[in-house]
């Protein structure tokens, strides 16, 4: 839904049945395509901007998720369950950019579809498959971080089942809501000033506006409330570390709202101007919304392909040691246990599911302290953190015990 958002040139491109707007024939489906009023267009200095703008969206997403690949695949330490779901991410982004982008950029550029009819569907399709993967993979990474922290049973850094099933699932969830165009259930088609070829927005009829519907709740309403409620449990948690030891988790706290924040602002940039965009073609009057209203939330929902890898990926320390290591051709410098970050954390809760906590859902597990604390403690590196598994009884001399619960943020 949210993602075939990229021009398509007009009328030119298709066959003269399909553009002639006689109103007959499949033409009650696509206004603008086969029926309706013809679509307008974009004037010639509007389509050398979106093409400049496609271009530079496109180039940069192609060479940001190329380069996580590259990282990936180059350094073992970045294999781990919750990486792989973030090359699924950068997979899904990548495609939009291979799929999606050429074909956009070659149309703002002639003014024009250019591969026809049946290119317009397969474009509407594959975008459109590719763009709900993404939603959907940042939904479950959300969820993954959320359970990994929460749960009281310990995570096995080596087991990719569970991420498995994950990235299984984001595919098959985009197919079951992208097939259903190419079978009656609405259809795809050109949108905006016919530069672009998406889910037909403008359809009137009782099996477009159900399809749209459904659409917006499941592929872009569903995944930002799980996005939010997942983050704002970290969050929450996270504060509450801080209430006990203000002293030493203060700057994560600060560090992890700085990240969720970004990471909501930016799901919103990217897709709300084009969910109610949509909603208003599906909803509102015939021509309330432009051909040059409709192209600028299309084309912010494209940054997303550039904004992702930066978030989720280059802010990553783990990532970003990898980076810095591929530029100077030297080996990455080890941080902290981050491979074994989800291994920590659950231990931790395992460590005060054993001790009994006063409520199952309290989530005083994030055990600031086990004792008084020392008056000096080991000096470590600055890219290192100090954990200590609780799920052993604390010893005599009452060491001060940290616990990170931050660790997937701090990658």
């Amino acid at each position: 839904m949210f993602v075939s958002n990229v021009s398509l040139g007009g009328c030119a491109g298709f066959n003269s049945a399909v553009c002639a707007g006689a109103g007959e024939g499949e033409g009650e489906g696509h206004p603008g395509v086969g029926g309706g009023s013809p679509r307008t267009t974009l004037s010639p200095t509007g389509h050398l901007v979106v093409a400049v703008c496609l271009g530079f969206i496109g180039s940069l997403g192609l060479l940001n998720n190329l380069l996580v690949l590259v990282l990936f695949c180059r350094y073992k330490i970045l294999r781990s369950p919750i990486n792989l779901l973030l090359m699924n991410i950068s997979v899904s982004d990548l495609l939009v950019c291979v799929l999606g982008t050429p074909f956009s950029f070659a149309a703002s550029t002639q003014g024009r579809w250019l591969i026809g009819e049946r290119g317009c569907v397969w474009y509407g399709f594959a975008n459109s498959l590719c763009g709900i993967v993404s939603l959907i993979s940042l939904a479950v990474l959300s969820y993954e971080r959320y359970s990994t922290m929460m749960t009281p049973a310990e995570a096995d850094s080596s087991n990719y089942r569970k991420i498995s099933l994950g990235i299984v699932l984001s595919w098959v969830y985009s197919l079951v809501w992208t097939l259903p165009p190419l079978f009656g259930w609405s259809h795809y088609g050109p949108e905006g000033p016919g530069t672009t070829c998406s889910v037909d927005w403008t359809a009137k009829t009782t099996s477009s506006v159900s399809y749209i519907i459904c659409l917006f709740i499941f592929c872009f309403i569903v995944p930002f409330l799980v996005i939010v409620f997942c983050y704002g449990k970290l969050l929450f948690a996270i504060r509450q570390v801080s209430g006990i030891n203000a002293s030493m988790s203060r700057k994560r706290e600060q560090r992890v709202l700085f990240m969720v924040v970004i990471m909501v602002i930016c799901y919103l940039l990217c897709w709300l101007p084009y969910g109610i965009m949509a909603l208003l073609a599906t909803f509102g009057p015939a021509g309330l919304v432009t051909p040059e209203a409709s192209i600028i939330p299309s084309v912010l929902a494209k940054t997303s392909t550039v904004i992702n890898p930066v978030i989720y990926v280059f802010m990553n320390k783990q990532f970003y040691r990898c980076f810095q290591a591929l530029m100077c051709c030297e080996v990455p410098r080890r941080g902290s246990s981050v491979k074994s970050s989800s291994k920590v954390a659950t231990k931790a809760v395992r460590g005060v599911a054993m001790t009994g906590p006063r409520r199952s859902n309290d989530f005083l597990f994030m055990v600031a302290s086990l004792g008084p604390p020392v008056a000096t403690m080991p000096q470590l590196r600055p890219s290192c953190e100090r954990t200590i598994d609780v799920t052993k009884a604390p010893s005599s001399d009452h060491k001060h015990v940290v616990v990170s619960l931050v660790a997937h943020f701090d990658g």
